[in-house]
């Protein structure tokens, strides 16, 4: 089944919202200059309301990789969010330090940003190498509430079958997805939608467009 995320969540009436329309994820932004940035402190507080049905995600920036451990072993965060310049030796040490500090290893996601076919076929092929769970489309200016072009992820999924079926067990679609556009998002089939400024209103989540998305996806 296809899931969701709700991203940059930062009231405790967001997190009230979520546990009323249960999306798969909802994501924490720990990155200072985003509008929807929370501290440890506050995201801590938020985290203890969410519903335990509900996996908290932490997106970072070319966070030191001891920070990104902390907030897991804090029990701030469930999954780990990569949107930075995060390579394959930073996933190894990041899982090295999850597996010394908390005895397992949490699901990691990178982000990459799309901006042609050609970095989309890039992206395909670094998943693999890379060692990420995970990986997540997304606009070339992340949070702009702006999509890549999505025609050149259904060609290529239309083209490639084992493009296909890797992609579609693997990767989260973010970037510019709203109520106005998200059968055209769910009509590419990825793992999970990931949606920040497409369920706001003047900057702040909005119920009812997040309660449109769900009953969209569930349906």
């Amino acid at each position: 089944m296809l899931k969701i995320k709700f991203c940059g969540l930062f009231r405790e009436c967001d997190i009230d919202y979520a546990n009323a329309l249960k999306p798969d994820f909802i994501g924490f932004i720990f990155v200072e200059h985003s509008k929807r940035f929370v501290d440890f402190a506050l995201a801590k507080a938020l985290k203890s309301r969410l519903d335990s049905g509900i996996q908290a995600v932490g997106v970072f920036v070319d966070s030191p990789v001891e920070r990104v451990c902390e907030a897991l072993s804090e029990g701030i965060i469930d999954v780990v969010q990569l949107h930075g310049n995060e390579n394959s030796a930073y996933i190894s040490a990041l899982k090295e330090c999850m597996q010394s500090d908390l005895g397992k290893v949490a699901p990691i996601i990178k982000a990459i940003k799309v901006s042609d076919s050609h970095s989309l076929v890039q992206s395909f092929e670094s998943s693999a190498q890379i060692g990420a769970d995970f990986i997540l489309l997304d606009s070339p200016n992340a949070g702009s509430g702006k999509a890549f072009d999505w025609n050149a992820l259904a060609q290529r999924l239309v083209k490639s079958q084992d493009f296909t079926r890797a992609f579609q067990t693997r990767f989260f679609l973010a970037g510019g997805i709203n109520v106005e556009n998200i059968q055209s998002a769910i009509a590419l089939k990825p793992f999970c939608i990931d949606i920040s400024s497409g369920i706001e209103t003047n900057g702040v989540k909005d119920f009812a467009k997040m309660q449109t998305i769900i009953n969209a996806i569930r349906s």
